[in-house]
């Protein structure tokens, strides 16, 4: 019994110390700490910022396409995010281990996606970086036509279906990167597992692609192997 409580007293002190060390990437103020990487703001000298600041909330207005990316770079974290597509269901998703900008097609930075396509969400996306899960083959394709640039099935189907709520109803996604794993929760629900990833830092991105989403919570947890 007392070996119990001991273990239960440094679980909780474990969780209770990245509780206190949780950052929020997001102030519901403004958009600092990131930086935003629109193509088309490159040439046409009017183009709108598609990431806005509205009732407390971060926006990706869904176009022009691009991304907002954090200044700083990460490694063995936890990224909570709350978002929602308010009106209609589109696409979006969060970037995680970014680094060389515009890698693919000229728009998207080297990275791993986790989706958050509706009816999508916890699909991993190969962005020059690639990742390895269980049942390949049935959740990537022919093994010949797997590759992280373009025109090659980067896509990797997650593991459940229905974990997302209804449109205009919020969702909370988590995703833990530990090393070269990464996992993946919508609602709760485990939805992906990925390890032998080709990045373990990087920074994090969020898209613009062509859907409105509101986001109200991005935070970061600094995580180590007893939180595996």
């Amino acid at each position: 019994m007392k070996n119990l409580l001991i273990i239960c007293w440094i679980l909780w002190s474990v969780q209770h110390i990245a509780a206190q060390n949780s950052i929020s990437l997001f102030n519901g103020k403004d958009l600092e700490g990131w930086h935003i990487d629109i193509p088309v703001m490159d040439s046409v000298s009017d183009a709108k910022n598609p990431f806005v600041i509205r009732d407390g909330l971060l926006v990706s207005l869904g176009s022009p396409g691009g991304h907002l990316i954090s200044d700083a770079e990460y490694e063995n974290f936890r990224l909570e995010v709350a978002y929602r597509f308010a009106a209609e269901p589109g696409n979006c998703g969060v970037l995680v281990f970014a680094s060389t900008p515009r890698a693919l097609y000229k728009m998207f930075p080297k990275s791993i996606e986790v989706q958050m396509m509706h009816e999508n969400a916890g699909d991993f996306w190969c962005i020059v970086e690639d990742i390895k899960v269980d049942n390949m083959l049935a959740r990537r394709g022919p093994k010949e036509e797997w590759g992280i640039t373009e025109g090659k099935k980067r896509r990797i189907l997650n593991l459940t279906n229905g974990s997302e709520n209804p449109v205009g109803e919020w969702n909370s996604m988590r995703i833990e990167c530990l090393e070269n794993k990464i996992k993946v929760w919508v609602n709760g629900d485990l939805v992906n597992y990925g390890y032998g990833a080709t990045a373990r830092k990087g920074r994090i991105a969020l898209q613009a692609e062509g859907s409105e989403v509101e986001f109200r919570k991005v935070e970061l947890t600094p995580i180590n192997k007893l939180s595996e």
